[in-house]
């Protein structure tokens, strides 16, 4: 199985990157729908697969909505996607490598956001709502009972929570970004992924999901989901930019500026 080495997984990050922020704007916006869609897509399944399993089974129930979550960035990294998370780890290795402007950043970033949630939102208000996925016996009562923890936790907890997971979220992005083969990149995404839904680190376009996705059920407020986006957004970026983007340039700073400052050859 062909993958490449952290030095080489930096590169491409670092491309990847600069390739980001000159999406043109239609297209940043339909990829960014389309990984919101997915990344609730995913969050759907497992509460689809938990909501009614026995209270015995206890945490175990929990790694089985775990083990499934992970299709949502499978498939916006193997069929295409733009998602703000993996964005907060991406652009910014480009930005350190003074590839990028750091207003290029911000506008990818907004932008991505904007499109990630009414992606999510479809989700939420046409399947979970409309054909009432989410409001139906157990699973309504597994959607608020997910939204009102997130919602619970004060302003630290859940900035702090967030970098957990973007740190993951990030690492299996990186580790996608390694693999050459399908089968690789989906190993890489799948255990970080895995191990942040079972944790219960959040994840601001994930919460674009369920927290909508309660508050049609009639289980949150829409002033609920302010509170809980702008310190999960804030720990996210903090998860990407620094302990992943900013951590990994600091390692490989010097060979990154050789590599990436030698003339193409044509």
């Amino acid at each position: 199985m062909a993958y490449h080495s952290p030095k080489q997984i930096a590169e491409i990050a670092v491309q990847t990157g600069t390739k980001k922020v000159s999406i043109p704007f239609v297209s940043m916006m339909v990829l960014g729908f389309l990984a919101g869609a997915f990344i609730s897509i995913g969050f759907l399944l497992d509460i689809r697969v938990t909501a009614d399993l026995p209270k015995e089974w206890g945490t175990f129930g929990a790694f089985l909505g775990a083990a499934v979550f992970p299709l949502g960035l499978v498939l916006i990294v193997l069929a295409g996607g733009e998602l703000l998370t993996g964005n907060m780890m991406a652009v910014p290795m480009a930005f350190l490598a003074k590839k990028v402007s750091f207003g290029s950043l911000v506008k990818n970033w907004v932008i991505i956001t904007i499109a990630n949630f009414i992606g999510a939102l479809f989700v939420a208000y046409f399947f979970g709502h409309v054909v009432g996925l989410t409001e139906n016996g157990p699973y309504l009562h597994k959607t608020i009972a997910i939204a009102q923890v997130k919602i619970h936790d004060n302003f630290i907890q859940a900035m702090v929570s967030a970098v957990g997971c973007n740190w993951l979220v990030g690492l299996a992005v990186w580790l996608a970004y390694g693999a050459e083969e399908m089968s690789g990149k989906i190993l890489g995404i799948w255990f970080p992924i895995m191990g942040f839904v079972a944790i219960g680190f959040q994840h601001v376009v994930a919460n674009m999901f369920v927290i909508p996705a309660a508050i049609f059920g009639g289980g949150a407020t829409w002033g609920d989901f302010i509170m809980n986006f702008i310190p999960v957004f804030i720990g996210n970026a903090i998860g990407g930019a620094v302990f992943v983007a900013m951590a990994y340039w600091l390692s490989y700073r010097q060979e990154l500026k050789d590599s990436l400052d030698k003339p193409a050859h044509g």
